[in-house]
């Protein structure tokens, strides 16, 4: 699933091919994404230009002259501006033209578990995130939140790291990342991670997530940048997906257990679980 850095990356390679051009007619498919378009949109929204692009955690915000485009990519989302001239791929279930006639601006997604909603103002784009009690971005976390939020919890710190309500744009891969650079076990208990690890590991998380948005996201599977181009940063994993492979740092094999659900990759040595 694309997580804030690939997501971060469509909108920084979308914001430039989109700013200040108008939607000129758009096509829906007949299959439905996760939430059903409603053609009632499309009078909403043809006509209207793009006056900017924004992200919240994993969605993609587009500004149409006040009213908003939600778009989520799933599990195997694309969003992409390309030729108007390039035939159309499998799976694409939404296109939008642009008004230079020479350009589209195509929703792909073979798993269909993504969506596009519309909403007429931003307060509704507020309230929905409120809804989804969607947590604080990760390149600010509050201090005394991050502390409390954790010394309260009996939870794990992969489950933690995965919770959106606790953090917006956070998945698998980087909650993996940012233990190993954090040094810390992701088995380890919320409430028995001492102050000052807290606070490692919440300085670590946006470090990892930089990184990453300057290598254009990870692309393991069906992951490519608004522009179409794959991202770097499945070259420059530590621990996510390398089971057995010596760590970067000791050479210890990385090992690989199943938390939340979720493959969890770690270095038995460098983040060594705390004493009781």
């Amino acid at each position: 699933m694309p997580e804030l850095p690939e997501v971060e990356t469509v909108v920084r390679d979308l914001r430039p091919r989109l700013v200040g051009k108008r939607l000129t007619a758009l096509h829906v498919g007949r299959k439905a994404l996760r939430q059903k378009w409603s053609r009632r949109w499309n009078a909403q929204i043809v006509g209207r230009r793009v006056r900017g692009l924004e992200r919240r955690g994993k969605w993609i915000l587009v500004d149409l002259d006040g009213s908003w485009l939600l778009v989520h990519l799933g599990m195997t989302g694309q969003f992409t501006v390309g030729s108007a001239d390039e035939p159309r791929l499998d799976h694409t279930h939404i296109v939008f033209q642009l008004d230079d006639g020479r350009h589209e601006l195509r929703f792909r997604d073979i798993r269909r578990f993504g969506s596009a909603v519309w909403h007429p103002t931003r307060a509704d784009v507020e309230a929905y995130f409120a809804r989804q009690r969607l947590g604080p971005e990760p390149f600010d976390i509050d201090p005394a939140y991050w502390r409390t939020t954790l010394a309260k919890t009996q939870r794990h710190l992969k489950a933690i790291l995965l919770d959106q309500r606790v953090l917006a744009g956070v998945g698998n891969i980087y909650a993996d990342e940012s233990c190993f650079e954090a040094g810390v076990h992701p088995v380890t208990i919320g409430c028995r991670l001492s102050p000052r690890r807290a606070d490692t590991l919440r300085r670590a998380i946006p470090i990892v997530l930089g990184r990453a948005i300057n290598a254009r996201g990870s692309s393991i599977r069906n992951y490519v940048g608004g522009s179409g181009l794959l991202g770097g940063y499945q070259e420059e994993f530590r621990v996510y997906g390398r089971t057995g492979e010596p760590c970067p740092g000791c050479r210890t094999p990385i090992e690989r257990i199943v938390l939340a659900g979720r493959a969890t990759h770690f270095c038995p040595r460098c983040q060594r679980l705390p004493k009781s």
